[in-house]
């Protein structure tokens, strides 16, 4: 270890620090919401701070999950995270492979429509889609969570250049085999692009977990709530038990710090493998 210190360059090492630093400057506030949550409201303000906690209080936690259906809030999230990543995943790698590898009129305006979507701010939608959710009487239900986050273009954007990389060769091959396109599509093409598709489902499912707008327009009721939204609740209740409101924005966080975690590897080799051109 020593050695590899004594020859790395000045200017590597100035930059393994800077990293060092930053990565700990972004994940302090983290450490210090999961440290709060097992405090006290007095010591959270305690000066000076108290950087880990003396004695651990589990109250918080305990509050929460009893005084508040968390369970329930846990359920809707991951049940509209699954169910829309899902279709997401599936209507997109179709929707790819056609503009991809499969000859059509107007092939090339609709890809152009598509990325002309990804410019719009979602924001611009709410109004209109909320009138469609109401008219169709799909407010405080799944359905009116889970449809309008598959209307979705980013998708179909990244897994094409995932497409694009599979050789003709394989389809051809496929096709002398008497192979169907459908056949050729799941046997023999999505295997090579499961990085991508990979990598897909872990940036839906976050960005789904993580919505709070359009989950909060439609959850009328508590138990339709996600977890975003009702630690979001809590929040913006006039409570003095700060650590009470930690423990909920730690809950609400952990999920996707421990998907993170153990999908870093599979998520960073599917960015890689779609920036690579033959």
């Amino acid at each position: 270890m020593n050695k590899k210190i004594k020859h790395m360059e000045p200017f590597d090492f100035v930059l393994n620090i800077l990293v060092c630093f930053m990565g700990i400057l972004n994940l302090f506030p983290f450490y210090w919401l999961v440290t709060s949550s097992f405090k006290t409201s007095a010591g959270i303000f305690k000066m000076p701070p108290e950087w880990f906690p003396s004695t651990f209080h589990y109250k918080n936690y305990i509050d929460l999950f009893v005084g508040q259906p968390a369970f329930r809030w846990a359920f809707n999230s991951i049940l509209v995270s699954v169910v829309t990543t899902a279709l997401v995943v599936v209507c997109s790698s179709l929707a790819a492979y056609a503009i991809s590898k499969l000859e059509f009129r107007w092939k090339n305006v609709i890809f152009v429509i598509f990325i002309g979507a990804l410019m719009i701010p979602k924001e611009i939608f709410i109004v209109p889609l909320f009138q469609i959710i109401l008219k169709f009487h799909l407010s405080d239900s799944y359905m009116g969570m889970i449809l309008p986050n598959v209307a979705t273009t980013f998708g179909v954007f990244l897994l094409k250049g995932f497409f694009d990389t599979v050789p003709d060769s394989i389809r051809e091959s496929g096709r002398l085999d008497g192979a169907r396109e459908l056949t050729i599509f799941t046997r023999l093409v999505i295997p090579i692009v499961k990085p991508g598709i990979g990598a897909l489902f872990i940036l839906n499912f976050v960005n789904v977990w993580n919505d709070y707008l359009w989950q909060m327009l439609i959850a009328r009721s508590k138990n339709m709530m996600t977890l975003m939204v009702g630690t979001a609740s809590i929040m913006q209740e006039i409570s003095p038990n700060y650590a009470y409101k930690m423990a909920g924005a730690t809950v609400a966080s952990l999920p996707m710090l421990l998907i993170f975690i153990f999908f870093q590897r599979y998520f960073t080799k599917g960015i890689t493998m779609g920036a690579v051109k033959e």
